[in-house]
């Protein structure tokens, strides 16, 4: 068994490229989970289908001919997939130039084609917004409507995956240290350092016999690592209540935004500033 994974071959030839010891057991430990907690939900196949039809509606939704007309109910309904965002948008956009907005998201959504200009877009973003506690869902949304528009060109940023002023996320719960408890990791929340985090587990699916639609599984895998560290943080909580029997994959759905839309009645967890949760005009396409 793999004890660590070191990305980089620490000769220093290419400074910006990151590196990462990750615990491989950690990693396994956490595949297992998911694949076993799925088999019992009709099958890992589900999930994956799951994150294919979010990833098709942004996709169709922030093409650069769709993004410059996007609507605002439109965009609420983007929002119910993003479980960061959904809890706060409803009640902020009330009061904000919707107008001013979608021409920040063009903007985010236009950008060279290799990558450089990446971290420079995220930026722009989150800084038109107050930086304070209220709007860390920023940073969350912008990685969502980047990854998701293009699930190649952009890994999954979001604050849970790696948050480096907290020095907590994914990274953290893999990284491969007996004290990682009493460790500050150094490691940047940039592209390259996400990047190189999907190289990474892309490389453990294949050894683990995963060859297709290896981005969804990247996905579902960091998912799962995360809700096993929620799981572990409120486990004792958790278990107060025997009378309900906990859905191992609860949390996994949840970070993804996998349950964010009523499927028959088009009701979403995006809560408005009237109190109402907003609701999907078509649930299908949302449009």
């Amino acid at each position: 068994m793999i004890d660590r994974v070191t990305s980089g071959d620490g000769s220093g030839a290419v400074p910006s490229r990151p590196v990462l010891e990750l615990s491989g057991p950690r990693i396994t430990s956490s595949f297992e989970k998911l694949l076993n907690a799925s088999d019992e939900q009709g099958g890992i196949e589900t999930f994956v289908t799951a994150i294919k039809f979010k990833h098709s509606v942004f996709q169709e939704v922030l093409k650069a001919e769709n993004v410059q007309s996007l609507d605002k109910d439109t965009f609420l309904g983007l929002c119910a997939f993003i479980a960061p965002a959904r809890r706060r948008i409803g009640v902020w956009i009330e009061s904000q130039d919707f107008e001013a907005l979608r021409a920040r998201l063009v903007a985010l959504m236009s950008g060279e084609l290799d990558g450089s200009d990446v971290d420079m877009r995220v930026a722009a973003f989150c800084e038109w917004f107050p930086q304070d506690r209220d709007h860390r869902w920023v940073r969350d949304l912008v990685a969502e409507f980047l990854h998701f528009s293009d699930m190649e060109q952009y890994p999954l940023m979001t604050r849970w995956v790696w948050d480096q002023a907290a020095n907590t996320g994914v990274i953290r719960e893999i990284w491969h240290a007996d004290d990682i408890d009493h460790l500050t990791l150094n490691i940047a929340d940039t592209y390259e350092t996400h990047l190189m985090l999907r190289e990474e587990l892309s490389q453990f699916l294949a050894s683990n016999g995963v060859f297709r639609d290896v981005l969804y599984y990247v996905d579902l895998l960091l998912a799962q690592i995360y809700a096993d560290y929620i799981s572990e943080q409120g486990g004792s909580f958790l278990r107060t209540d025997f009378a309900s029997e906990i859905d191992p994959l609860e949390f996994t759905r949840r970070m993804l935004g996998l349950d964010g839309v009523d499927p028959d009645t088009g009701r979403t967890r995006v809560k408005l500033a009237n109190g109402e949760r907003f609701q999907l005009s078509d649930p299908e396409m949302m449009n």
